[in-house]
């Protein structure tokens, strides 16, 4: 076998490094230290809210300074929540559908159709004040034909309008409603969701308020969303006939119980409230004191099937004190009383929610509005009328 001389080792040697270093890629710069990978591409974006005091109730707008058109723009909280929005026809912009909630960190990315991103940061100032609501009915609750959705709010609400566009209410069956704004019994304000006529049984509700970013005004900022659920139960009513002493409960058009009682005395303070009103409650027992409704010291009492209609008071509820007058005058001190028997019949066949009708001439007037729900004593066209909408 024969050897090669290492002269010759070396030459072949480097005619392989000099071929290899002869086939790199084309339109390379070529030369020591090139470097043949493309460069990124170059994408600037510019975001209308800056800083760590943004400002709060407006739409996030990302708008592309350098590069090509925007394909995707994402833009979360602190807590992972995303800011939907849209790209704009031309590519040039993408504006949120929501708007910025204060006292919010927002981290934003935008993409661009050639594979450029940029990123960007911003944080709102935080809210002077913050406003609250409560819900009702509760959720996942079951409640009667009469049940309006209710919002009572921790605090003020100037930007009425505002607020109401933000308020969602879908139903299985596309239901006819409007919102409705009044005083609360509280003081507080108040805004009511009635359908046009009562429920039908089974229809599903659901209200999404998607209030985080917006300014109720005096009141300070909504900082949340909130969402409740609930379904509609029995088609039943309550029928109370002041005149005639007797209280019916109509269930699918039937009767089915019909008793005696004895209503709040005509003349006065006593006098029962008519009209359409809803039970708010069903309380069981409860102390009753006749000082918390301003008649003095009249009744300190212990009342079985406490059944709530008004926040002034009015209840339907057993009062066997008061079984001489059942079916023949109304003598008590403005509620609907029954026998033991015949209260607990009621008590267990009512549901929150269900209208209690009263008619008839022993009455002190007609029920007020935000006294309880008071809603359903306005024709349909006065009730849209309080829609801060119209």
């Amino acid at each position: 076998m024969n050897r090669i001389p290492v002269p010759a080792l070396l030459v072949t040697a480097a005619l392989a490094l000099g071929l290899c270093a002869c086939s790199g890629g084309s339109g390379g710069a070529g030369g020591p230290g090139s470097d043949d990978k493309q460069a990124a591409p170059k994408t600037r974006i510019s975001v209308n809210l800056t800083g760590d005091k943004a400002r709060a109730g407006e739409p996030v707008t990302v708008t592309l300074a350098e590069g090509e058109r925007l394909k995707d723009v994402n833009v979360t909280d602190s807590k992972g929540a995303r800011l939907e929005g849209k790209v704009a026809a031309d590519g040039k912009s993408w504006t949120s559908t929501r708007r910025a909630a204060p006292g919010t960190a927002y981290a934003i990315e935008a993409r661009d159709a050639a594979g450029g991103s940029a990123k960007a940061a911003f944080t709102t100032a935080a809210p002077d004040k913050v406003n609250k609501l409560t819900l009702a009915p509760g959720k996942n609750t079951t409640v009667g034909i009469a049940q309006p959705l209710s919002i009572v709010f921790d605090h003020p609400v100037k930007n009425k309008a505002d607020v109401e566009k933000h308020l969602k209410v879908t139903t299985s069956n596309n239901t006819e409603g409007s919102w409705g704004w009044m005083q609360d019994w509280s003081g507080k304000d108040r805004v009511d969701w009635r359908p046009k006529e009562y429920w039908k049984s089974g229809t599903k509700v659901t209200l999404d308020a998607t209030l985080s970013g917006i300014d109720s005004g005096a009141g300070g900022w909504f900082v949340r969303d909130y969402t409740t659920t609930f379904s509609i139960g029995r088609n039943q009513l309550v029928k109370v006939d002041l005149d005639n002493h007797r209280l019916t409960l109509v269930r699918d058009g039937q009767t089915v119980k019909d008793v005696p009682m004895s209503a709040g005395t005509p003349g006065g303070e006593k006098a029962s409230w008519r009209g359409k009103t809803v039970l708010m409650s069903k309380e069981g027992t409860i102390n009753m004191r006749s000082e918390t409704v301003g008649l003095g010291d009249a009744y300190d009492k212990m009342v079985d099937y406490s059944m709530r209609l008004t926040w002034s008071g009015m209840y339907a509820h057993a009062a066997p004190w008061n079984a001489a007058y059942f079916g023949s005058a109304n003598r008590s001190s403005g509620c609907i009383g029954m026998s033991d028997a015949n209260a607990r019949s009621v008590y267990d066949a009512v549901q929150v929610g269900d209208p209690f009708e009263i008619t008839g001439s022993d009455a002190k007037g007609t029920q007020a509005l935000n006294n309880g729900y008071g809603e359903w004593n306005l024709s349909w066209a006065e009730w849209q009328a309080k829609s801060a909408l119209r």
